[in-house]
């Protein structure tokens, strides 16, 4: 009964301590250790550039593949058949004819579903150009192949040097905006370093599994790639690590990696996301981070380019309201942007959205950087769009939700499991 009695606090005496000792370890901490244990390696040696709408993206991406030497590698869910497509076209073409190795990869699905579509002959003509661009997993019927596992990623190397992630695809509206929603709000991120290794493994597995080459070496893996000349050493202070989500080999990478971002919290989680209709785990961890006092905003645009997902999105985002998180609507446009920051300290950026698309079927990519810098810049992001939003507060949802809004969100929240 002695020993029974003393291996009983022994076991509670451990478990007190290993809870002490994780609210002792900072945010970043516990994250980190996090990435560490699900074999996530942080690289920490990169310069991070924030490029906060589409402009900066398109003049930034173009800038840089106008200088690559050796190869460019992107991945996209859509190249919209449109002026941007275009002008990126031109370049790619000049960068074929230097020599220059240029591989596009894009998804038969995010193509086929967008209202101007490259076609067979715009894909011929591109190939005339040298430029080796190649369809995702093309959709055959009358079988829809792999349709829950599209490519959904927004990836970019240069030169194994340069990378770029985050919401974009390659299309006009990011610049115009679209009628239906207005001004388009997106964020991407340029990274130089180490961490464009990891990038550059994500691409080379899926374009030669694509298309049964064998592409690879040393070649794309320059080992200076953090000592250029061209980069101060001061500047090359950001960890970051590379989450993705591949099916059926990480299928639930991003949404752990959101579960224990979200449970590292000690004061504050800022969150945006277009289409936010999380799974439960992300739901329960939202909740008991406002439960333990954690400040936690979200927010979600007011109007939407796909129907039938706001509904469901205002109907979960109230919920989360009465556990004590803060919601607001975006109304300065669509804010299509795939951010989350926590405690100020370390923050995402990606190309997942928060619904059971991108975390239960499609391969998607998201960085986590440790810098404070940054995080403030998308802090600072948040705090500012606060003032183009409506807060979701007990009284909008009583005098400025209608009973019939009301009703159609219910259902749709019922079919989240499917947006």
């Amino acid at each position: 009964m002695k020993r029974r009695i003393i291996c009983f606090f022994s076991i509670l005496l451990t478990i007190a301590t290993s809870i002490f000792a994780q609210q002792e370890q900072t945010a970043t901490e516990q994250m980190k250790a996090y990435l560490e244990e699900t074999d996530s390696p942080i690289t920490a040696h990169n310069k991070i550039h924030l490029l906060r709408n589409g402009q900066e993206k398109f003049d930034n991406l173009f800038a840089e593949l106008r200088k690559a030497k050796h190869h460019i590698h992107l991945e996209y869910f859509n190249l919209r058949n449109d002026s941007i497509t275009k002008e990126l076209m031109l370049i790619l073409a000049e960068k074929s004819q230097e020599g220059v190795e240029v591989r596009v990869l894009f998804d038969a699905f995010g193509n086929f579903s967008n209202n101007a579509p490259l076609k067979k002959k715009h894909l011929a003509q591109i190939r005339e150009n040298g430029i080796d661009i190649q369809v995702f997993d093309p959709i055959r019927f009358p079988y829809i192949n792999n349709a829950f596992h599209r490519d959904h990623r927004k990836i970019a190397v240069i030169d194994g040097k340069i990378g770029y992630v985050g919401g974009m695809n390659v299309a006009d509206y990011y610049i115009n905006g679209l009628p239906e929603v207005g001004e388009w709000h997106d964020t991407h991120i340029r990274m130089e370093g180490e961490v464009v290794a990891l990038l550059q493994d994500i691409f080379l597995k899926i374009w030669n599994k694509q298309t049964k080459q064998h592409i690879g070496g040393e070649v794309y893996y320059p080992i200076d790639v953090y000592r250029g000349t061209d980069m101060e050493k001061d500047s090359l202070n950001s960890e970051v690590s590379i989450v993705d989500r591949e099916p059926k080999v990480s299928p639930r990478a991003i949404t752990r990696a959101y579960n224990a971002a979200i449970r590292s919290a000690q004061k504050r989680v800022l969150l945006v996301n277009p289409y936010f209709v999380p799974t439960k785990s992300i739901k329960r961890a939202i909740k008991d981070a406002a439960k333990r006092g954690v400040d936690v905003e979200i927010m979600i645009p007011a109007k939407s380019d796909i129907k039938f997902t706001p509904d469901a999105m205002m109907t979960i985002a109230h919920r989360l309201e009465k556990k004590g998180v803060k919601v607001y609507l975006f109304n300065g446009g669509f804010n299509h942007s795939k951010v989350m920051m926590v405690d100020d300290e370390f923050c995402t950026v990606g190309t997942a959205n928060l619904n059971s698309r991108s975390l239960r079927f499609d391969y998607e990519t998201n960085a986590f950087i440790f810098s404070r810098d940054i995080t403030q810049l998308l802090t600072d992001d948040f705090e500012d769009n606060k003032a183009d939003s409506t807060p979701m507060d007990a009284d909008y949802w009583k005098h400025k939700r209608s009973a019939g809004k009301k009703i159609v969100g219910w259902f749709a929240a019922l079919f989240a499991f499917t947006l």
